[in-house]
This record gives C-alpha cells, sequence and structure tokens, in this order.
C-alpha cells in the first residue's frame, strides 16, 4: 500500500502530479512495522510530547533560505515579509501571504471557499449518494465528540470536504463562510500523521487526533445562508496546536474565535503550527452543491492514488488554493 507513489490533480490546468511525500519512509516504518511490533514507541511518537520533540527538532533548525524556497516550492513573492527573514523552517511554515492579492475570492455571495491551500477529497454521509465515504476517513459520531448529539443530528447525512495541506503549505485557515459562531470546542487525542499511507492504514484516522470543532450558523443576516457549517481544524504529526487568529484587515489584530463572534466570509481564522495537517469542513444535507470539476477529478481513472489503493475505489484529490470556489449554497427557499 505504501510503495505506490500519490498523484493528484492540479486544478488550474488539470495536469496530473506526483507529490512529493515528506519522510515517506520514517512514515512507512512507523505505520507498517512499529505500529505492529513497537506499538509502546508508536504511542510514543504520536503523542503531544513526541510529536512536539519531532517538530521542534525538524522546524527551529537555521536554513539556507534560497534552497529551501526553490526546493519546496514556496513563492517568495507571495509573502508578507522579507523573505530573508524567514531563516527557520517554522517561520516558512508560519508565513504570512498577500492573500487579498494572490488569493483572489469569486465575486459571488452564493460561493463557498476553500479554507486552504491544500488538496481536496468531497465526501457525504448519506448512503445513497455518490459520494458515500462513510467511515473511511473518520468515525462521524466520534469526529463532532459523543455528547455533541445536537450537531450528530443536525448534520446526519450530511456532505463534506476534506482539505489535506502538505508541509510546503500556506498554513493558515481561512473562513469557508460567513455566519455566526454557535459553538466551539476542542477535543483532544493523538498526533496521527497525515501522509495518505498513514490515512489509509489507520481505521478512521482523523477523528482519533485533537482537533478543534467550530460550528457556523451562516443563516443569519449577512451571513452566507448555507445552513450550519461544521469546521474541523485536526491537528497531525510535528503540529502541537491550532492557534485561532481571526483578523478582518489583512493580519493585523488578530482575536480568539468565540461564541457569538461574526465571522466574515475569506479571512483568516487560524494557524496550524509547522508540519502538514487537515481541515474537515460538513455541511447539513441539501444545502450546498460541489463543484463539478472536483467532483469529476476524483473519479479520474489512470491517476495513482494510495487513497484509491487503500479504500478500493477512485478517490483522486485536486489541489486547490485557499478562498477559491469549492461549492455553490442551494436555494431552500
Amino acid at each position: 500500500m505504501f510503495s505506490i507513489k500519490h498523484q493528484y490533480i492540479q486544478r488550474d490546468s488539470g495536469r496530473v502530479c506526483t507529490e512529493r511525500l515528506y519522510a515517506d519512509a520514517a512514515v512507512r516504518f512507523l505505520y507498517s512495522h512499529a505500529r505492529e511490533h513497537a506499538p509502546t514507541i508508536f504511542r510514543a511518537i504520536t503523542s503531544a510530547w513526541g510529536s512536539s520533540l519531532i517538530g521542534y527538532l525538524n522546524y527551529h533548525t537555521i536554513l539556507r533560505k534560497r534552497a529551501v524556497f526553490q526546493s519546496i516550492g514556496i513563492n517568495r513573492d507571495e509573502c508578507v515579509d522579507d523573505p530573508n527573514n524567514l531563516d527557520t523552517y517554522e517561520k516558512i511554515f508560519e508565513r504570512n501571504i498577500r492573500y487579498w492579492d494572490c488569493r483572489p475570492m469569486p465575486e459571488d455571495p452564493r460561493a463557498i471557499v476553500s479554507p486552504s491551500d491544500s488538496r481536496v477529497i468531497l465526501g457525504s454521509f448519506h448512503e445513497t449518494s455518490a459520494l458515500c465515504l462513510k467511515n473511511k476517513f473518520f468515525s462521524y459520531r466520534e469526529l463532532f465528540g459523543l455528547n455533541k448529539r445536537q450537531w450528530l443530528s443536525a448534520f446526519l447525512d450530511g456532505t463534506f470536504a476534506i482539505f489535506r495541506l502538505t508541509p510546503e503549505k500556506y498554513h493558515y485557515n481561512h473562513t469557508p463562510v460567513a455566519g455566526k459562531v454557535v459553538d466551539i470546542y476542542e477535543l483532544d487525542g493523538e498526533f496521527h500523521a497525515c501522509n495518505p499511507g498513514a490515512v489509509v492504514t489507520m481505521v478512521s484516522p482523523y477523528s482519533k487526533n485533537k482537533r478543534i470543532v467550530t460550528v457556523i450558523d451562516t443563516d443569519v443576516p449577512n451571513g452566507s445562508g448555507a445552513g450550519l457549517v461544521a469546521m474541523i481544524e485536526i491537528v497531525a504529526l510535528m503540529i502541537g496546536k491550532v492557534v485561532q487568529r481571526y483578523s478582518e484587515e489583512k493580519y493585523d489584530f488578530p482575536k480568539p474565535v468565540s461564541i457569538g463572534m461574526f465571522l466574515k466570509k475569506g479571512l483568516p481564522k487560524s494557524l496550524y503550527r509547522p508540519g502538514s495537517s487537515t481541515t474537515v469542513l460538513i455541511f447539513q444535507r441539501g444545502r450546498v452543491r460541489f463543484a463539478e470539476d472536483l467532483i469529476r477529478n476524483m473519479f479520474s481513472q489512470g491517476v495513482e492514488s494510495r487513497f484509491s489503493r487503500g479504500f478500493g475505489m477512485p478517490l483522486v484529490e485536486t489541489e486547490v488554493a485557499v478562498r477559491s470556489l469549492i461549492a455553490h449554497i442551494v436555494d431552500v427557499r
């Protein structure tokens, strides 16, 4: 399962690209050998302490900036700050970009936008849906928390989108919709890798990791009108936490997200600490319609995806830009 390469589709060009999987050999050893034969070591590495230690050793090293920017494909011209001051991996991965210039947002008020620069897969909890992926990437009940019955009921048979951030990506999450925060809470868990091979090896991996759940009511004045939307930020190996940093003016005056706060669409909401991680959006049934190209790309033939091999069905990711269109709101009036 780990031996095949992992490919995705670049949205703008339609080109099939092969992902550079960082530390793939180490992840392969951890999830195919240590997990089975050395469970104590496996638990230690995927614990908060072990994950933070590995992250510190990897991301606080002084580096040769120009070589790193080139090797991992980061556009220096997008950076807000002088790229020459980004002298550690941590600073590079926590960089600010001129998203207001280089990540344009659709003018259509009915557009729902991507929360991150990432690779996306779409799914549905509804049994008869062509996108049905129940319990492939996470357990629905565990993802929200077993005691959150109101949200388990509200999102029953809904749809979802999984956004996987790779280590070189811009690590801010942006708001996909506009609306009022009706709940935000943290669920404790482990720090499993988001490498595709690790994901298909684990059972419902994303609902096992530490995560923050934000529920947004968009059926409010000046809201997007998409019903309730859950935004779930999931930590991963080498990411210690998600920092809530909502800013209405570029990155200025950031503040933590809290219940009762109104969030505008397309603005910075939170920051992942360095590494790779995952953001999941969950929508109520019948409230949104995913972009056709993202659905079409998922079922592409001839693309070598580890998700396809692991789950026995075509599952191909599309690379999307933060604030780009991922879905349209369905009029329920």
